[in-house]
């Protein structure tokens, strides 16, 4: 049997979804240190894929947020920016990579990279320059949380319920190097403020296959207007061709026009 690790901070037995979770099998929620949820704008994504939009602010310390739905233990790989929290490895969310566990219904509230059994540095949001994947020159996944979700094979032995446990650290995790400032200001994830977390390992075998991924791309709210995800005020109605037309001349062929 694989020993991976325990799940972290448990905050209760979950309650009903919000505007701003996703998923079925576990629910996943990004919440910034004033207790703002993140809005969340999801796309059409086949099951077991759930994949949405999420709107961040720069300079926001965050947490992921995990209810397990399951009458059963679950595992859950993390991964923020493709590197997985607890190891800072590059992530392929498989079921070999470090994970937390989560007992029947509980949550778990995953706040920092792990850098060692008793310590996190948190996550933040910010450019993608300054990001903690950027100083490993891996940009493959940026700006993105994903989930995986892994339930454990079944087993006749009863859950222990054991109480508030963490995780172990898969591998040393790096400090950030400074990085040059980026032109485009994409959103990525900080190596923050080191903070007490305590953890232990646990026996866990997760089955194959993920029951469900979650996806979740956060973006700066000037982004998501852009990309139309989110109407801004600043938007303008589109121009209506045969109604707004223009006074002029037609050009010559092959001459721009801009109402072509």
């Amino acid at each position: 049997m694989r020993v991976l690790v325990l799940a972290a901070v448990m905050v209760g037995i979950a309650g009903a979804a919000s505007a701003g979770s996703i998923g079925d099998s576990a629910e996943v929620e990004v919440r910034t240190d004033n207790g703002r949820s993140l809005p969340l704008y999801p796309l059409a994504a086949g099951y077991p894929v759930r994949k949405a939009y999420a709107e961040a602010v720069k300079g926001d310390h965050y947490s992921v947020v995990i209810r397990n739905r399951l009458n059963r233990r679950i595992g859950v790989v993390v991964a923020v920016d493709g590197r997985n929290i607890i190891s800072g490895k590059k992530s392929w969310l498989g079921n070999n990579e470090r994970m937390y566990i989560l007992g029947p219904y509980e949550t778990g509230e995953y706040n920092g990279w792990r850098t060692g059994a008793d310590r996190i540095n948190r996550f933040f949001f910010t450019s993608a320059a300054d990001s903690y994947a950027a100083s490993f020159r891996d940009r493959s996944a940026m700006g993105v949380i994903a989930v995986a979700v892994y339930p454990e094979v079944r087993r006749y032995e009863p859950w222990s319920g054991d109480s508030p446990a963490d995780v172990y650290k898969g591998s040393s995790a790096r400090e950030a190097a400074p990085s040059a400032r980026s032109k485009a200001e994409s959103a990525g994830t900080g190596y923050g403020r080191e903070e007490y977390s305590p953890s232990r390992v646990v026996a866990f075998e997760a089955e194959a296959s993920a029951v469900e991924k979650i996806f979740l791309k956060y973006e700066w709210r000037s982004t998501l207007c852009r990309k139309g995800i989110i109407h801004c005020g600043n938007d303008r109605e589109p121009r209506n061709r045969m109604w707004d037309g223009d006074d002029g001349y037609a050009p010559p062929p092959g001459i721009y026009s801009r109402w072509q």
